[in-house]
């Protein structure tokens, strides 16, 4: 569990030091509740910030935001929490055919697409830690509620955490613990898709 920690901590650092991105935000932008938040790369969120103004801002996460804004939820995801949100990059947006993805935005399919952002939140805080030792405690999977009250396996693979939906698709975090005000976000390489 350690080496996860440190191995994530590494990879993180790696990763920042990679992109030779500046982390000084240069705009604002307002979400739900009139918060503003500031552009961010996700290892640049601001611990101050919302999930939600964090989200909005970070520019790896645009179709997750869009996708948050339509289908109501930015407000729940301003609220006090704590929430631990398993965060579908662009890129991995991208994997969804862009038939499902533009249907889920279209203001019939609101239900769907809620059910499918809450599918990626889980009530209370959850470090890599704690997912971690859950693992370890079930014998090598857990399995977590999500705010739509559906499952979600999360195993190890190595150091990596592994989450498979209750349809069976699967998503690698890709970058752990971005603490927020109303709890954490780990981002993730693919959209879990529910069971409808």
């Amino acid at each position: 569990m350690r080496n996860l920690l440190i191995l994530t901590a590494a990879a993180a650092a790696l990763a920042l030091s990679a992109c030779g991105k500046s982390e000084t935000p240069t705009e604002t932008t307002t979400v739900a509740g009139g918060e503003t938040a500031t552009p961010a790369a996700p290892s640049a969120m601001l611990a101050s910030g919302t999930i939600a103004a964090n989200l909005a801002a970070s520019p790896d996460h645009k179709s997750l935001a869009a996708a948050i804004t339509q289908a109501g939820l930015a407000q729940t995801l301003s609220g006090v929490g704590p929430f631990t949100v398993f965060a579908p990059t662009d890129a991995g947006f991208s994997q969804v055919p862009p038939v499902t993805r533009d249907g889920w935005m279209r203001p019939a399919q609101k239900a769907v697409l809620a059910a499918v952002i809450n599918y990626h939140v889980i009530p209370g805080k959850l470090t890599a830690a704690d997912l971690a030792a859950k693992i370890a405690e079930g014998g090598g999977k857990a399995v977590l509620k999500t705010a739509d009250g559906q499952d979600l396996t999360v195993t190890g693979s190595g150091d990596a955490i592994l989450l498979t939906s209750s349809s069976g698709n699967k998503a690698t975090v890709t970058q752990a613990d971005l603490a927020q005000s109303n709890g954490i976000v780990h981002v993730v390489d693919a959209v879990l898709v529910p069971k409808m």
